[in-house]
């Protein structure tokens, strides 16, 4: 009798013990999938699937949020094609899973005098049919800022050198079935002003397609930053295309950088926003300046820089920013070399860059 009651006892606690090794297996895999198992989960386009499995891509551990930005995707003046990366970065979207997409600018090929209004709508079309379209079927928000090439800000004779292009990028992002899919605060001026929440996060939108934002913009600016809604939310995030400070070969000169950077910093940082992110300078640099954090997003289309500082040969990039509210940093990079899907370490990049207008640091540099 007393057997067969140890035998018994034994029996449960073995059954036991197999169940708790079993919960903590069963745990710990939930949530350190490897890529392949992650992949096996997942349904993507056989071409997607033999990329991941050809580059052997790693998901990046994943934020409370994750951003995804891209930036300046257009080809040569009036191009309605997109080089190979901009079309692979839409496909891979997927593979990422992000809560928002944001792109830096130039998202067309304008700003030339001589593009008729057939040749700018045929630009909107074929940017709807490669980026945004597929975007939508996703059911993915898009926050923008305006480029350069987009609908350029110039100014001669207190008019708008390119004002065509500025009324055909408002009768494109205007169309209802353009829908980015972003929670609007104020909208009252966009495509060109604009803020929205995402997240917990609040973003601004500014026009910095020129060098020069108008004063009467900066008091909007100021008093968005100043809301109730901006400051009670877990971060601020303002988004425009040129940087404050020169990063790149051939953009290290006045024009290619918003004129009065310190000043824009410290408005930002009155208002603790977070991060900068800007365009233009067609090279990806991860850097900050006193509290502001200054991602500059490197180019998907063509006319990839290099760096000031170094002799890296220019990358098309695209950057995965995973947000963390409860740590310190916030934010995590993870950025590929969209030709070889190589993620770039911060060890690659210059320590510091010295522009024309300032230094800035590498974001993990103290």
């Amino acid at each position: 009798m007393f057997s067969f009651i140890y035998s018994k006892r034994l029996k449960l606690l073995t059954l036991t013990i197999v169940a708790f090794l079993t919960f903590i297996l069963v745990s710990y895999f939930s949530n350190n999938l490897t890529d392949k198992q992650v992949i096996g989960k997942t349904n993507f386009s056989p071409e997607i699937a033999e990329i991941i499995d050809k580059y052997n891509l790693k998901q990046p551990p994943r934020g409370d949020t994750r951003l995804l930005v891209i930036s300046d995707l257009n080809s040569a003046y009036g191009s309605t094609e997109y080089e190979k990366e901009v079309d692979l970065a839409v496909k891979m979207i997927p593979f990422w899973q992000p809560d928002l997409i944001l792109c830096s600018g130039d998202m067309i090929a304008g700003q030339k005098s001589t593009l008729t209004p057939q040749q700018i709508r045929a630009m909107w079309k074929a940017f709807d049919s490669h980026i945004a379209q597929p975007i939508r079927n996703l059911n993915l928000p898009f926050g923008f800022t305006i480029g350069n090439h987009d609908a350029s800000g110039a100014i001669r004779n207190n008019q708008f050198t390119f004002q065509q292009e500025r009324d055909l990028a408002v009768e494109y992002w205007h169309n209802p079935t353009h829908n980015t899919g972003v929670n609007f605060l104020d909208r009252s001026q966009f495509p060109f002003y604009y803020t929205f929440e995402q997240n917990g996060i609040f973003y601004l939108v500014w026009d910095g397609s020129t060098s020069r934002i108008p004063e009467d913009k900066l008091v909007w600016v100021e008093k968005s930053l100043a809301s109730k809604t901006a400051q009670e939310a877990k971060m601020r995030v303002v988004i425009g295309h040129l940087p404050l400070y020169a990063v790149a070969k051939g953009r290290d000169k006045v024009g290619e950088v918003l004129h009065n950077p310190e000043q824009l910093r410290a408005l930002l940082e009155k208002y603790n926003v977070h991060t900068y992110i800007s365009g233009h300078q067609h090279a990806y640099y991860p850097a900050y300046k006193g509290d502001l954090q200054l991602l500059h997003t490197g180019a998907l289309g063509s006319g990839a820089r290099q760096l000031l500082n170094t002799d890296t040969p220019p990358r098309k990039t695209l950057t995965v920013i995973d947000v963390n509210f409860n740590e310190d940093s916030l934010t995590k990079y993870t950025t590929y070399d969209m030709r070889t899907f190589k993620v770039i370490n911060y060890e690659e990049l210059p320590r510091l860059i010295q522009g024309h207008n300032g230094i800035v640091y590498r974001r993990d540099i103290n």
